[in-house]
């Protein structure tokens, strides 16, 4: 089930093909690659779902391979976001018994909290305004998520971390029935495999978010 698909290689290549191709295309020809409001960055925060040792560590079970790949990136769009003066999110996922709820009906382990496997990468912890402790798919779920986001001014959300057909695609959804614009960067997120990764990417490209690229964030002026 798990393999390598945004490395060996060019990072910034592989992803660009997991995008779909009708937005390609119409990036291409000048089109916009999305309805809905443009990117602003003075109205934006970062969301880094759970960029931990449980999903970063190799010999994790729960291993994602492609994690460590995205660390550079995500490390730049926070760079990125601290210079415009926006928040920089992080999320930390552990579970109890009482609040894994249907998650430990599907999976063996659970990730306890206080246990070393719920670190988080430190260089993005570094660079992070703020960290939210999850416990569901869904960061907004019983969480203060939402009223940091409010309090921040932000309308928009830029969704990473992984894994991305779970989390980040469960968080994405969530974002856009509370009101926020959701951008989702091929190259910011990562998963088992391709296959989820491009799925995710394809589903939320139809009605729900932008699918973008960590440079063309980047690369946008600040309003």
């Amino acid at each position: 089930m798990k393999e390598r698909y945004l490395t060996p290689g060019d990072i910034e290549e592989n992803a660009r093909r997991l995008i779909p191709e009708s937005l390609h295309r119409g990036a291409e020809h000048g089109e916009t690659d999305h309805r809905g409001p443009a990117f602003d960055i003075s109205h934006a925060a970062l969301l880094i779902l759970d960029m931990q040792a449980f999903f970063l560590d190799e010999k994790s079970h729960a291993f994602v391979p492609d994690s460590p790949a995205i660390v550079s990136r995500l490390a730049g769009l926070a760079r990125r976001f601290g210079a415009a003066g926006r928040p920089v999110i992080m999320t930390r996922h552990s579970n109890t018994a009482d609040n894994a709820g249907m998650m430990k009906e599907w999976w063996d382990h659970l990730l306890e909290p206080g246990s070393p496997e719920t670190v988080l990468e430190p260089i993005l912890e570094d660079l992070s305004t703020a960290v939210v402790a999850k416990a569901q798919y869904d960061a907004f779920y019983n969480t203060d998520l939402e009223k940091i986001l409010r309090d921040s001014g932000s309308e928009q959300v830029v969704a990473t971390g992984v894994m991305t057909h779970l989390c980040v695609e469960a968080t994405a959804r969530s974002a856009f029935v509370r009101g926020f614009a959701v951008f989702l960067p091929a190259d910011g997120t990562a998963t088992y495999n391709r296959d989820f990764h491009a799925a995710s990417l394809l589903n939320l490209s139809h009605g729900t978010a932008a699918i973008t690229m960590c440079s063309r964030l980047m690369e946008t002026e600040q309003r």
